[in-house]
């Protein structure tokens, strides 16, 4: 009862930074009682804890949000009000990345193995079909894969992830959590292995030119996948909040009523918005991120 009632709706939403800081809080606990009390399964079980101490925090969320629909009447406020909400959810979830990928940095070469080992498999086994994808492309054509075959491969799955994040916060309310929870530790997995492999690779400099080099990799890391990540992540928070607030709207209001009406208008707008943004990051992922990496 303690980590889920460290922040309310309405103070997060004007202090943001504070969600943050409460992300990586929560993902802390989360890795720490998972190696002290589930050390076989920790790379699941971290997960989960860092759900529970994050669902309720989510549920007030929407909850609040649910009532600006009947307080503000045009849409376009209640966008603005809805932009609040995601911009707290955007830095909850960057402390629980931030936490992960810290703690894959830092732990020793055997704990990283069994705390990240699910997420690890799950890297290696995209990585592997990326490379089969890749492989045919060349057999057949002499080229790899073609750009604008990639980019219809990632917005269709983006597409698949926002159906699952709206249907998880609609039958769960805030179960869209898990899905994002579960996100930030395999991005954290990928960030944290690129930093290591670079660092490796700087092994030879000393002093200050090799702390130096450290700072910049790890920024480097954190770029490379924060260009598309983020609007990216975005778009499923938005399916989310939209999928939750039609949950509560079912409980507290009758079919048919305007005020239901208002909400389900509300929550389409949010809809498209979320699919409109994942098409960005598929964009930027494809034909941006490449440039720089």
């Amino acid at each position: 009862m303690v980590l889920e009632s460290l922040m309310k709706a309405k103070l997060a939403e004007k202090r943001p930074w504070d969600v943050f800081y409460l992300g990586i809080l929560y993902a802390s606990v989360a890795i720490f009682l998972s190696l002290w009390i589930f050390r076989d399964q920790t790379s699941l079980v971290m997960v989960f804890l860092t759900v529970m101490a994050a669902v309720p925090f989510m549920y007030r969320i929407i909850v609040y949000e649910e009532k600006k629909d009947n307080k503000y009447k045009t849409e376009s406020r209640l966008l603005k009000e809805h932009s609040k909400a995601l911009i707290a959810l955007m830095f909850l979830f960057l402390g629980m990345t931030v936490s992960f990928t810290a703690w894959y940095i830092f732990l020793p070469n055997n704990m990283v193995e069994s705390v990240f080992n699910t997420q690890i498999s799950t890297i290696k086994m995209i990585n592997s079909k990326v490379l089969s994808v890749s492989l045919n492309s060349h057999a057949i054509n002499t080229s790899f894969a073609d750009p604008s075959t990639v980019f219809t491969q990632i917005f269709n799955n983006n597409l698949k992830v926002l159906l699952f994040c709206i249907f998880f916060s609609f039958f769960f309310g805030a179960g869209a959590i898990f899905i994002l929870t579960w996100n930030a530790s395999v991005i954290a997995t990928a960030i944290g292995t690129f930093i290591r492999n670079s660092l490796s690779e700087t092994a030879s400099l000393v002093g200050l030119p090799k702390v130096a080099a450290y700072f910049h990799i790890f920024s480097i890391g954190f770029l490379r996948y924060a260009i598309h990540g983020v609007p990216e992540i975005l778009g499923y928070f938005i399916g989310a909040l939209a999928g939750g607030i039609i949950s509560v709207a079912v409980i507290k209001h009758d079919f048919g009523t305007q005020s239901f009406r208002r909400i389900i208008y509300d929550s389409l707008d949010l809809v498209l918005i979320a699919i409109f943004v994942l098409f960005i990051a598929a964009f930027l992922e494809v034909f941006v991120t490449p440039i720089f990496f």
